[in-house]
């Protein structure tokens, strides 16, 4: 890393940290979406992960739009969240069926959550530095990662967490 003397230094290591942190749930959900029974949490599951990479794309253009070298720093942030998810999903995992579903949810959402923290937060840190197209892209993934979340409450709510309090 970098030594960091400036919002623009912190902008870009903010960056690289969010890209790590992305490919590090695409290979989570990569394992933890298999073992989904419900079909609808499994098609949200892959959506999502055409989301990330679009997302990634998108640090990585604005890194290389910064003139900095487009390389990611590892981020150990996601990489806690990861371990727990892990751990509940597939180490430890409840019995298949809705609990299993209901664990997966939860997990998903711990990881998406960070993610609207640290890109709500680079938008932040675009809008200061006057980085306004940066800021309107960033924004849009925070929505697109918003309206995923709320797609996944709403199945949980609606079906997985009622068939699972059935169990």
């Amino acid at each position: 890393m970098a030594k960091i003397s400036s919002l623009s230094d912190l902008y870009v290591d903010e960056l690289k940290d969010l890209w790590s942190a992305n490919d590090q749930m695409a290979r989570a959900l990569e394992k933890i979406a298999p073992q989904a029974t419900n079909e609808k949490l499994l098609q949200m599951l892959e959506e999502a992960q055409a989301g990330i990479a679009d997302h990634t794309d998108l640090l990585k253009a604005l890194i290389a739009n910064q003139g900095e070298e487009v390389a990611k720093e590892h981020c150990k942030g996601m990489e806690g969240l990861v371990k727990e998810a892990f751990k509940h999903v597939l180490e430890d995992p409840p019995e298949e069926g809705p609990v299993l579903d209901a664990a997966i949810i939860a997990q998903y959402q711990r990881m998406t959550h960070y993610g609207i923290t640290g890109f709500g937060t680079v938008a932040a840190f675009a809008s200061a530095l006057q980085l306004d197209d940066d800021a309107r892209q960033l924004k849009e993934a925070v929505d697109d990662m918003y309206d995923a979340d709320e797609l996944m409450s709403e199945l949980a709510e609606a079906a997985v967490n009622r068939e699972a309090a059935q169990e």
